[in-house]
């Protein structure tokens, strides 16, 4: 078995572990900050909406040229006096500018014509209007609020409604580190930016529901036991599922991060970079916030009902008194069960101090 696969193995027995839950005001501490960060971005720089969203023409130069990148760029904020982005699609060119209306439009082609040398008919020009981007923005937002209520009323009801709430949290905390990096960065916000942040709300979501399915699982009669409580119990979830929340996330950034810094970058295919980004930082801040968040804020909430209290007291009595061993099984048992368990783990202790081997002398004469 390999050393990670070993690992794993280990996380999942309970043999091994670290302890998520009760360093959990770090890694809150951490988010917070985090999250300051973004929204600090998000107001002093803003997003860079694209055309879609505020309107504006696209100019698609449908002949190779002999201008650069950087010179067409020159030509159009020369000719339209706003800013332009020039993106390379094959041999050919997409100029984007916006805030331009039908006769500015016109009167830009034919400038860019003349700077490129080309005829007009070679540029076909596309226009869309401030109203049109409105109504994919507001289509957007009634989307992500349509899956985020989704989302809610799904996991309260195959789950409880302190797992919803602590997957909701864990989703703002993706979207909004997503969007501060968009900020940041300065990337376009475009339509395939939306498509991105909803597949990595849904990945997210994904990530978190494998450990709140296994913490379900193990906290099935929590109350008739005195060995565990819940955070213990949420903690083995987190362990016992963490190799696996490792694999999934690596495996899928790997691809996400050649569409990023291979296409985007070093092969200058800037319309990547739209749902690129947004699905390389939303994987890994779903990770992250699935282990260090959601399953967090469960424990807190759980934690706060008084059969809970009362576990978590009998709990630290028992471990007061020196009755909890060190090193027990992950399953969670009932109190029949462990009343058992530890009258056969002391029977076996004195029955292996009385077992004497018999002598090699012995087993001579016998024979």
């Amino acid at each position: 078995m390999s050393k990670l696969g070993d690992l794993g193995a280990r996380l999942y027995r309970g043999e091994v572990g670290y302890d998520f839950i009760g360093k959990r005001k770090i890694w809150y501490s951490v988010s917070i900050l985090i999250t300051i960060t973004a929204i600090v971005a998000l107001a002093v720089r803003g997003l860079n909406l694209g055309i879609e969203f505020r309107g504006g023409a696209v100019f698609n130069v449908q002949q190779k040229i002999s201008a650069s990148v950087s010179q067409t760029q020159e030509f159009a904020e020369k000719a339209s006096g706003h800013d332009a982005i020039v993106q390379t699609v094959g041999d050919k060119l997409r100029i984007q500018i916006g805030d331009l209306d039908t006769k500015e439009a016109d009167r830009v082609k034919a400038e860019l014509a003349k700077d490129l040398n080309i005829a007009p008919t070679k540029i076909d020009a596309e226009l869309v209007g401030p109203s049109w981007g409105e109504q994919i923005a507001n289509k957007a937002w009634t989307g992500l609020g349509i899956f985020m209520l989704l989302v809610v009323i799904y996991l309260a009801i195959a789950f409880e409604w302190r797992m919803a709430v602590a997957a909701l949290i864990a989703l703002i905390h993706d979207l909004t580190i997503t969007v501060g990096i968009y900020a940041l960065v300065g990337f376009e916000v475009t339509p395939g930016t939306v498509i991105g942040l909803l597949t990595i709300l849904g990945y997210s979501l994904y990530d978190t529901v494998v450990v709140f399915d296994s913490l379900k699982e193990q906290t099935k009669d929590i109350t008739k036991q005195t060995r565990w409580t819940y955070s213990d119990i949420a903690n083995r979830s987190i362990n016992g599922t963490l190799v696996r929340s490792i694999n999934t996330t690596v495996v899928a950034l790997l691809p996400v991060a050649g569409l990023l810094f291979i296409g985007g970058g070093f092969l200058g295919a800037g319309m990547l970079n739209d749902i690129s980004l947004s699905l390389f930082v939303g994987l890994a801040a779903g990770a992250y916030s699935s282990i260090f968040i959601a399953t967090p804020l469960v424990a807190d909430l759980k934690e706060r009902e008084p059969a809970m209290k009362a576990l978590k007291k009998r709990v630290l009595a028992k471990r007061a008194k020196g009755e909890e061993p060190e090193a027990a099984e992950p399953q969670v048992r009932d109190d029949e069960d462990d009343e058992l368990s530890e009258d056969a783990a002391t029977a076996g202790a004195v029955v292996g101090q009385r077992r004497q081997q018999p002598s090699r002398g012995g087993r001579g004469k016998r024979k």
